[in-house]
């Protein structure tokens, strides 16, 4: 392939006459001896392969584990478990409300730590619910997250470096994604080699006997004119070839357009729409749907905090009185709540809303019976964005109220969502599990290209959400990734493909 090396980008220049024949090149090399950063070693490689100039001679997978600010707050702190064991060793038994405010720890975390240090044998429950130590040395986990916190803080740590009790140690306190409630960050690379082609040397071979060395000027500006710095410079040629812009008339975005759809179909089966605010407060967020406050079940959302105002003033009762006794002894629900005091402060804590059922338990407060309500809901969760995942997205939530609903009701609900809304034909009903719904049913559609994906969760609300809300007959509830159902509609594959900026890709898609 004929290759005009003036029309080289200079990204691709620079590399071409740095490296010499037979040399590995790899991303750590440029950023090393050419300064790029790790998008332009990126650019600069992608480009060079697409026009032959250089060939992938290896590739290999990496697994590291990156401090995050919550490991690094363990390395200056010490962890929960470290902090909770050390106070109860020298300073006798203490309730963990009291750990709690002395430590500075929220209840959920003195609550994991304490149960880990009880299956330990480290700690136990004495009497009167007072938590005290029971073994001199501290166990053997502490002496395991303090070495790998520090090594963790010098540069990330490989997994091949690892014993079984470290690699253990961080698969259990490592996530991929959301890791704000986690001390590690688990990072996959994939470290590739480049040589350069025959191609490549006759190119550079080229751009040698030219004299282009990449630092020729790309452009002309009026402070290069003001300044006469652009007298003795060399200008890259102008590509004559290229096709000048096009003025684009204005449609609607094909994903707001869905939305608008689906709202109209719900609402023309006779639901009434619902919504709210984007932030709330732990209680809505959780704690009105039976979710614990020190339960592990609360790490499943992992949700944005608000810095000021940190907590609301109030909340409505009898609501609060209800829920928080629900969450104690279970109240007039049947059940025994999860034993623990409910935390009032926490509940009053403001954060940017992690699911849509959070509208859902509100709706409950002044529902009518029988009645169907939704609400298409944008929602926040601390995730790494990719294909399938958005830092935020928008779901479809709703509830139907009634003397008669059913499980049965509920999957024909599931069953019209997946096919007639999300245009899916193939569909699956998975067991699932949320604090707040039993039984609980998650539904997954089979993408053309991405597979079975799930389009959400779904239940019956659990007595210990509808009665003190106000509800004695069943509640069917769901809370769909409407996002997910706009791929299959839409013919697409990338959840960041819905809210692309390039106006190209929006105008090949149709709304309805």
């Amino acid at each position: 392939m004929d290759i005009d090396v003036r029309n080289l980008h200079p990204l691709e220049i620079k590399v071409l006459r740095h490296v010499a024949t037979g040399e590995m090149i790899t991303s750590q090399r440029l950023i090393d001896e050419l300064e790029y950063n790790v998008g332009q070693c990126n650019q600069a490689f992608s480009w060079l392969q697409a026009k032959g100039l250089v060939e992938e001679s290896s590739r290999q997978a990496r697994t590291l584990y990156e401090l995050t600010p919550l490991g690094s707050e363990y390395l200056e702190k010490g962890t929960p478990v470290e902090r909770i064991f050390n106070l109860l060793k020298d300073e006798g038994p203490h309730t963990l409300p009291e750990l709690s405010s002395k430590l500075k720890l929220e209840n959920s975390d003195v609550g994991s730590a304490f149960g880990l240090l009880s299956r330990w044998g480290s700690c136990k429950m004495g009497e009167e619910k007072r938590a005290e130590a029971v073994s001199a040395t501290p166990p053997e986990e502490v002496a395991i997250s303090k070495k790998l916190l520090a090594l963790a803080a010098q540069s990330p740590i490989e997994q091949t470096e690892l014993n079984s009790d470290e690699a253990a140690y961080l698969e259990r306190n490592s996530k991929k994604r959301g890791a704000a409630n986690s001390p590690f960050k688990v990072i996959e690379r994939e470290d590739i080699t480049y040589t350069i082609t025959k191609e490549g040397i006759s190119a550079k071979e080229a751009l040698l006997k030219a004299n282009i060395t990449g630092e020729e000027l790309g452009s002309l500006t009026s402070a290069m004119l003001i300044s006469g710095s652009w007298k003795g410079k060399e200008f890259r040629p102008y590509n004559l070839n290229t096709p000048p812009g096009r003025l684009l008339p204005g449609r609607k975005n094909p994903y707001s357009s869905y939305l608008t759809w689906v709202k109209d179909k719900l609402t023309a089966l006779g639901f009434e729409e619902f919504d709210g605010p984007l932030v709330e407060s732990e209680f809505w967020n959780g704690d009105a749907l039976f979710m614990p406050q020190f339960h592990s079940a609360r790490d499943i959302h992992d949700v944005y905090y608000l810095k000021e105002p940190r907590h609301i003033r109030e909340i409505e009762e009898p609501f609060l009185g209800q829920v928080a006794q629900t969450h104690e002894d279970g109240w007039i629900t049947g059940s025994r709540g999860w034993q623990y005091p409910f935390d009032h402060e926490f509940t009053r804590r403001q954060v940017m809303r992690s699911q849509g059922t959070v509208l859902s338990a509100k709706q409950l407060t002044k529902a009518k019976i029988p009645g169907k309500y939704f609400g298409v809901v944008r929602c926040f969760r601390y995730d790494q964005v990719d294909a399938t995942h958005g830092a935020d997205f928008y779901q479809t939530e709703g509830i139907v109220l009634g003397e008669d609903v059913n499980l049965k009701t509920l999957l024909g609900l599931l069953k019209m969502f997946a096919e007639e809304v999300a245009g899916a034909e193939e569909v699956k009903y998975v067991p699932g599990y949320f604090p707040f719904t039993e039984p609980s049913i998650e539904v997954h559609i089979k993408h053309p290209i991405l597979g079975w994906i799930e389009l959400g969760g779904s239940g019956i609300f659990r007595p210990e959400v509808t009665k003190p809300l106000g509800i004695d007959v069943p509640v069917l509830a769901w809370g769909l990734g409407i996002d997910r159902m706009a791929l299959m509609h839409l013919g697409l594959n990338d959840l960041r493909e819905l809210f692309t900026p390039n106006i190209e890709s929006v105008r090949m898609r149709r709304g309805n």
